[in-house]
């Protein structure tokens, strides 16, 4: 485990009750400069996959990117993070339909929500636009779950559905495979095509 990998643990904890001093010692030694709040692992995924891809350390630089485990704890993160708690910087990405919610949070916090960029729907939703549903299709082929694709596209349920809201339902069936491909689809972008979000949350840093 690396140092910024304790520091995300820690701070998990003090998020779900337990004690901050560990995750302010390790803020301090590292030192963390600015924290990435994000939905879920998929996004993590992501965001440091593409940043490699752009021979980016984000830890080095004294970032973390850090998972929240849902969109309705980050007020609770920038309570103890931002302004009112370690004094960090803080921005992230949200979904559009959680944009309210999280201003209020960040607002209260003291933190700026116009440092979060928004999703229309979400990330991967970004990232299948980005790359097109037929591109999607043969990444997934590749990864080995072509046939698990055709059978939940012939599913009754599904056959109404856009391709791209097919796509995104199938990518959060199974339990790991969005992170999964957080990774694949941010590995397969072209660099020059990467998501208005994503790319302004990378310029920010």
């Amino acid at each position: 485990m690396t140092d910024m990998d304790a520091f995300r643990a820690v701070v998990a904890a003090w998020a779900a009750g337990g004690p901050g001093d560990t995750a302010r010692d390790l803020a301090a030694r590292l030192p963390v400069r600015t924290v990435v709040l994000l939905e879920g692992r998929s996004d993590v995924a992501a965001v440091e996959t593409l940043a490699g891809r752009r021979g980016r350390d984000l830890a080095a630089e004294g970032v973390c990117v850090l998972s929240m485990n849902g969109a309705t704890n980050a007020a609770r993160h920038a309570r103890l993070l931002g302004p009112s708690g370690l004094g960090l910087r803080l921005t992230g990405l949200c979904d559009d339909a959680e944009r309210a919610h999280y201003a209020r949070g960040l607002a209260a916090a003291g933190a700026d929500p116009d440092a979060f960029f928004v999703c229309v729907a979400d990330l991967e939703d970004e990232l299948i636009r980005a790359l097109g549903v037929e591109r999607v299709g043969e990444l997934v082929d590749a990864e080995g779950e072509g046939r698990a694709l055709r059978t939940f596209l012939n599913q009754p349920a599904q056959r109404d559905r856009s391709p791209l809201l097919r796509m995104r339902r199938f990518l959060g069936t199974t339990s790991g495979r969005k992170i999964r491909y957080g990774r694949v689809l941010a590995e397969a972008l072209d660099l020059t095509r990467v998501p208005a979000p994503l790319d302004d949350l990378l310029a920010s840093l």
